[in-house]
């Protein structure tokens, strides 16, 4: 296998077992972690709706240079048995074969974050960076176990939906609270995973996935909120607000 980062040997990543044996655990290696990665943020970018993607937005998910991107997705697209659908100028799809292997990446990060913060006491803004290194290594046995252990959770410490094994993702309905058009009673439904230092201001404000808040006003720059457990009302700058989606409390 070529040890270029641009070069990955796609066919080698591996998939789930389905002759009854016991899969084997994954090997590690930049090539692969790099193809995931890839899949993984095309899958987060194009949404429910599964809209193209364009690799800048792509490149500045992942912190690379955009002709890195290109290059990568030219090769994702003309593998064997390819993983997207690239169009030059016109962005890029996951393939059937690319969604599954992206959902299943998926379901093992959620699933470790999720391990990591009720077995073993991770803070929710320590579990994502974690889960990033591990979920390329662990095997479909020890995905069932943590599974079995947890109880087969539904959504992972950040409120997001963890896909079920058989690659489906039930949609979730809510709002970010920056998209908010009136004041009312709203329940987290959900917080970004993207900023560790955020999530752990939202944390120390008590806003976290389940909690119920009261948006008392807005302005561009500022929510004005309570939550159940604060006895004052809370200003959020618009950066905070941003990590939150909410949906109407029932």
């Amino acid at each position: 296998m070529p040890n270029s980062l641009g070069s990955p040997k796609i066919t080698e990543v591996s998939n789930r077992a389905t002759d009854g044996r016991a899969p084997k655990t994954r090997r590690g290696n930049a090539n692969t972690e790099s193809v995931d990665n890839y899949l993984k943020g095309i899958l987060a970018l194009s949404g429910p709706e599964k809209r193209r993607v364009s690799s800048s937005s792509l490149a500045v998910r992942l912190g690379v240079a955009p002709a890195s991107v290109t290059n990568m997705l030219q090769k994702l697209a003309s593998s064997p048995s390819p993983f997207v659908e690239y169009e030059k100028h016109r962005g890029v799809l996951l393939s059937p074969p690319g969604e599954r292997r992206a959902l299943e990446i998926l379901r093992h990060h959620r699933l470790i974050e999720t391990f990591l913060h009720e077995v073993l006491d991770y803070p929710i803004e320590e579990v994502h960076e974690e889960a990033e290194r591990l979920e390329h290594f662990i095997s479909e046995r020890f995905e069932e176990r943590v599974a079995v252990k947890l109880g087969h959770p539904r959504f992972d410490p950040h409120g997001h939906c963890i896909p079920a094994i058989n690659g489906k993702m039930p949609k979730q309905i809510s709002t970010p609270l920056t998209d908010l058009r009136e004041d009312g009673t709203y329940i987290v439904e959900s917080v970004s995973d993207q900023d560790a230092p955020l999530l752990k201001r939202l944390r120390a404000h008590g806003i976290t996935p389940g909690v119920r808040l009261q948006v008392e006003s807005r302005s561009p720059d500022t929510f004005v909120l309570r939550t159940e457990s604060a006895s004052t009302a809370l200003h959020l700058s618009r950066d905070l607000a941003a990590a939150v989606r909410i949906r109407a409390a029932h």
